[in-house]
């Protein structure tokens, strides 16, 4: 297994070996957020790379985002794109440093970029950040991968037994409207978090 540290993450960005960016908003996220009338939502986006995400939620009104990502040549890319803006915050540092509660995570690429021995641990942090009945959404890879990843995948049983572990789930289904190159292979979720 390589090591996933900020150096390979780094050296990733800095070269340009991304080959998972789309380089456009992911068009099954930005179907979920066209539904979202409420801007002023605290929102996360963690491993956000280039984070396209981003350029939809500030064209849209969205005042409170913070972009967390290990690689501080990815967020550097991010900040000479999206330019100064008061409603983003920037972090560089390991997701599972991060504090504060979050009334939307999204995900996108982060859970299939992280060791897969860390996806419990991953749950457990998105149970702590997330405010009552706030929301984790976001894209699964719906296969595993014949090769080393990352990206790393998996299947719809196993995610569905991870992630009830810590949230409600209230949609995991493949994709309609996935970027050409993943159709068939991405899973859409909303998962909660719920206090009993």
């Amino acid at each position: 297994m390589k090591k996933l540290d900020v150096d390979f993450w780094d050296t990733k960005h800095a070269i340009g070996d991304t080959p998972w960016q789309l380089d456009q908003p992911s068009p099954p996220i930005i179907a979920y957020l066209s539904q979202i009338q409420k801007k002023d939502l605290r929102i996360l986006i963690p491993g956000a790379g280039q984070g396209y995400e981003l350029d939809y939620l500030m064209q849209n009104g969205f005042t409170d985002v913070l972009v967390c990502d290990l690689s501080s040549h990815a967020i550097e890319r991010l900040k000479d794109r999206v330019g100064d803006n008061p409603s983003v915050h920037y972090y560089v540092g390991d997701f599972f440093d991060l504090t504060g509660k979050y009334d939307l995570v999204l995900e996108q690429t982060f859970f299939c970029a992280l060791n897969p021995q860390l996806r419990l641990a991953y749950l457990n942090k998105m149970h702590e950040i997330l405010n009552v009945n706030g929301k984790l959404v976001g894209l699964l890879f719906a296969s595993e991968f014949p090769f080393e990843g990352p990206p790393f995948g998996g299947d719809i049983n196993a995610y569905k037994s991870l992630f009830e572990k810590k949230l409600h789930i209230k949609t995991m289904n493949m994709c309609y409207n996935s970027v050409k190159p993943r159709l068939g292979n991405e899973l859409f979720f909303i998962c909660q978090k719920i206090i009993n």
